[in-house]
């Protein structure tokens, strides 16, 4: 895959937006501008502490580079990426612990725009933390769910709740090794602890304990707040919906939801339907209200309303600079301060509503669950009220591709087996028979020092030419939507042979989108389901499955990444290791991971060699569970005669 510099999108609208409103800046002009400090960017340079910034250069650094403390080079990499992994836990956990508090506040009666949606959710997630809910009140099982959940954030002692939804082979790897999580806050704090000037200085005791934080991300805060925002909102279904910068309408108003949680956008959802709204809206001008998304908020109201969406992080600005958004209204994460800069060039207005993200020249309303509604309505107000102010500046652009979202566990578990008999059997029994050659999950954000989306497209096509299903989650979702790969179609047109058999006999696409970045630990409980189900591994570790993040940027990819790897998923990252000065510290993210959970964390700038890469360790897994060799198009399914005696045997494993 070469790369082209002149291209700084592969999302056709973007690019076109950002030539025609050439001269105003965008991340790609500061990223072009903005070169990394080639010893920060190698993981050699430690600012723990007031003796320093240390820089550990030099032809022998590995082995004798010391900062003023003595801090080696090796355990100043493993104190900076174990920061990034707590950073990214703290992201994660917080969302996490505000939708259970938003769930207890509705329990509660104090938060009464917000009710259980999905009761059937709520009495499986109550029957995991061994709660009773037969014959009991909604609400007062939603308390005791919300409260027992609480204490994954503030344990000291013990272990999480949702570890217990993992393989037991997986939980004894965990055990074995010192990883098993006790809280949320308890295992992040202790990161930062430890990598504090003075503290441990023993990089694989680092790293260890940067997993033991990542576990406490993807089986703790972010798996509860998939959980607890389906049983808020609904459990996702598949939904059609659209994607990329031509979803604004002209003679509509536009309201962008940007960033990640999904408690307020969900009231924008319904404020946008009322007819009082509408026709406030017809009295300005407008003929109706247009509701679009940005990031993870838009997936979490993509997956369950099929709100369209304008995509991933490098799309916040080109949409702006449509000309067409009168509110773009953002809660938390992945929110670039410039586009208050940018909507000064147009009349669009800008409204922050997390007090934890405040941006200087942007209208504030604090978002209080109490009054979720009223703001909702208050924020539509402000974009209808906008709407007279727009001129004919911008650039308009009207290419949008349409994508189906909302592939749940529950829903994919169902679709293989029905209501009663929902399964992960047919899907364990396609990669047995190598229809299917394996699984990726392919997630991440989109990087402007990249051709943005260009790998996340690049992986897609190549990855199911090569009969491999994907699971997508958060901006690499929006990447595949925003260049039409998010619909069955596509598996008619690109996808290997088996694949293609398996995505028409279950009416899928290729690529199923799972959701925001916190839903990856949906993959987390597929992939536990796949082991329960049996026939391939009885761990996560040793399955044909890889996760990847082409674009990376944030902490929080960093932590995915580490509780992939904990869980046994070998993982590879787009772009030069952080910690690539230090190879002591990359032989543990991948031959002692490798070696102690089955799983690994690799750095490869090369999108070929990625692919390769992913491949590879598919292929050695299919080897090392003795399935079919894979070959295209030679599926091993060829029908064989039964004898009486093999048919009794068939019957006497049923219990028949």
């Amino acid at each position: 895959m070469a790369k082209d510099k002149n291209v700084r999108t592969a999302e056709l609208g973007a690019e076109q937006v950002m030539v025609n409103m050439a001269g105003i800046e965008t991340c790609f002009d500061r990223a072009g501008k903005m070169k990394p400090c080639p010893i920060g960017h190698e993981g050699a340079c430690c600012k723990n502490c007031y003796m320093g910034p240390c820089r550990l250069v030099g032809k022998n650094a590995e082995e004798e580079a010391r900062g003023v403390c003595g801090a080696s080079l090796p355990v100043v990499a493993a104190r900076y990426i174990a920061r990034m992994v707590a950073g990214g836990t703290a992201a994660h956990g917080d969302h996490g612990r505000d939708m259970v508090f938003t769930l207890l506040a509705a329990a509660e009666g104090h938060a009464k725009d917000f009710g259980v949606k999905d009761v059937k959710k709520l009495y499986r997630t109550a029957d995991i933390l061994g709660i009773e809910f037969e014959g009991r009140q909604v609400n007062d099982v939603a308390k005791d769910v919300a409260n027992k959940l609480i204490e994954d954030f503030s344990r000291q002692k013990g272990e999480m709740n949702f570890l217990k939804r993992a393989p037991q082979k997986t939980q004894e790897r965990w055990k074995k090794y010192g990883i098993v999580p006790r809280g949320v806050d308890r295992d992040t704090v202790e990161v930062l602890d430890r990598t504090t000037m003075g503290m441990d200085a023993d990089p694989d005791s680092i790293l260890n304990a940067a997993l033991k934080c990542a576990l406490a991300n993807g089986w703790g805060g972010s798996m509860i707040s998939t959980d607890i925002t389906d049983i808020l909102f609904g459990t996702p279904t598949p939904v059609k919906a659209e994607a990329s910068l031509g979803i604004f309408k002209e003679d509509e108003v536009n309201i962008i939801v940007h960033g990640h949680e999904p408690t307020l956008a969900e009231m924008i959802v319904e404020a946008v339907t009322e007819p009082e709204l509408i026709e406030y809206a017809k009295t300005k001008g407008a003929k109706g209200i247009n509701l679009g998304g940005m990031c993870c908020t838009a997936n979490e109201v993509l997956m369950r309303h099929g709100i369209a969406t304008a995509g991933g992080f490098t799309n916040q600005e080109p949409a702006i600079m449509t000309g067409l958004v009168d509110a773009f209204t953002v809660d938390v994460q992945c929110i670039m301060p410039s586009i208050v800069d940018v909507a000064k060039h147009f009349h669009t207005k800008v409204i922050t509503t997390s007090d934890k993200v405040r941006i200087p020249g942007a209208q504030h309303i604090s978002f209080d669950e109490h009054i979720a509604k009223e703001q909702a309505r208050q924020i539509v107000r402000i974009a209808i009220d906008n709407f007279p102010n727009r001129t004919k500046k911008g650039s308009h652009v009207t290419t949008k591709f349409p994508m189906i979202g909302g592939f749940s566990h529950e829903y994919i578990e169902y679709m293989q087996g029905g209501t009663w008999r929902g399964s992960f059997r047919p899907l364990n029994d396609a990669i047995m028979a190598g229809r299917v050659r394996g699984v990726v999950g392919l997630a991440g954000c989109d990087n402007p020092r990249w051709p943005s989306t260009g790998i996340h497209k690049y992986l897609a096509t190549e990855l199911i030419k090569n009969d491999v299903l994907i699971v997508s989650t958060g901006c690499s979702s929006a990447a595949c939507g925003g260049v039409g790969y998010l619909t069955p179609e596509m598996a008619l047109e690109n996808a290997g042979p088996g694949l293609r058999e398996v995505c028409e006999a279950i009416g899928i696409p290729p690529i199923l989108h799972l959701g925001a970045c916190v839903d990856n630990s949906r993959i987390l409980t597929i992939a536990s389901a796949m082991a329960a189900e049996g026939g391939l591994s009885d761990e996560i570790g040793g399955m044909p499955a890889v996760g990847i993040a082409p674009e990376w940027i944030t902490e929080k990819a960093v932590s995915i990444g580490f509780y992939f790897a904990a869980s046994g998923v070998p993982v590879i990252f787009g772009g030069d290791s952080p910690v690539i000065a230090s190879k002591e510290v990359n032989r543990i993210m991948t031959e002692v991971w490798f070696e102690r959970f089955k799983g690994a964390l690799h750095f490869e700038p090369d999108p070929e060699k990625m692919l390769a890469l992913a491949l590879d360790y598919i292929d050695k897994a299919r080897e090392n569970l003795k399935l079919k060799k894979y070959e295209p198009g030679k599926f091993g399914t060829e029908k064989v005669l039964m004898d009486m005696a093999a048919r009794r045997e068939i019957r006497g494993h049923a219990g028949l």
